[in-house]
């Protein structure tokens, strides 16, 4: 489904790179996280894949269509704009040119948010907003979905909910999932493999194998 050989980039077109060298694939019905320190290139190489950045060496290939992306922070919901959260989805929905109304409302049963469909978006808490926003994302039927920090700004309660949900679109409906991730607790439990980046390159391992150099860097606690 995704392949991307050789990749280099950086800002300004020169080196440094913030990416070099860069390989990384993934399979249909893949659960990938994401991990890497802060400036290691992770939102980089996402914005590769989607096509709203070009590589400045190596090839990207995405041999999917369907692909949905739920952003780490949005304007609209941080700002004080009064749209509700039905409202919202309705005009994604007419944006994708869905014509069937209900498509709303299955979106809002799939993530538990039907009771709150009338409230400004403004009004939610941050694991409220995170359902409305995969919500958004799974109107469209993706076969891939990628997220950027899905349980930044989400209190614990709701954070076990977001990745429950997650994990069965990728069990129960397999969509593929790549999850810019800095929960690496929700990582090592959910992933069906981990890609570690630093220093503008990565490497793909398994998760039980990403939690045993956690606990030998970390004293045996995943911090």
């Amino acid at each position: 489904m995704i392949c991307a050989e050789g990749l280099y980039f950086s800002y300004t077109g020169t080196a440094p790179y913030i990416l070099k060298n860069l390989y990384f694939s993934a399979e249909d019905g893949d659960y990938i996280s994401i991990l890497g320190s802060n400036g290691a290139g992770k939102s980089t190489l996402v914005k590769l894949l989607l096509g709203l950045l070009t590589p400045l060496k190596g090839i990207v290939s995405v041999n999917e269509k369907r692909i949905a992306f739920v952003p780490q922070t949005n304007d609209l919901a941080d700002s004080q704009f009064p749209i509700t959260v039905r409202e919202m989805l309705d005009s994604y929905r007419r944006l994708l040119k869905i014509k069937d109304r209900d498509r709303t409302e299955q979106a809002l049963e799939a993530v538990g948010m039907q009771a709150m469909s009338d409230r400004l978006i403004s009004a939610l808490s941050g694991g409220q907003r995170q359902k409305v926003f995969i919500a958004r994302g799974i109107l469209a039927d993706p076969s891939l979905l990628i997220l950027d920090e899905p349980s930044a700004g989400v209190d614990v309660d709701s954070r076990k909910e977001v990745y429950s949900y997650i994990k069965k679109l990728n069990t129960e409906k397999s969509v593929t999932i790549l999850s810019v991730e800095h929960n690496l607790e929700a990582a090592v439990q959910n992933s069906t493999a981990i890609y570690h980046m630093s220093e503008g390159s990565g490497h793909m391992c398994r998760p039980e194998t990403y939690r045993r150099e956690l606990l030998f860097a970390n004293g045996g606690i995943i911090r």
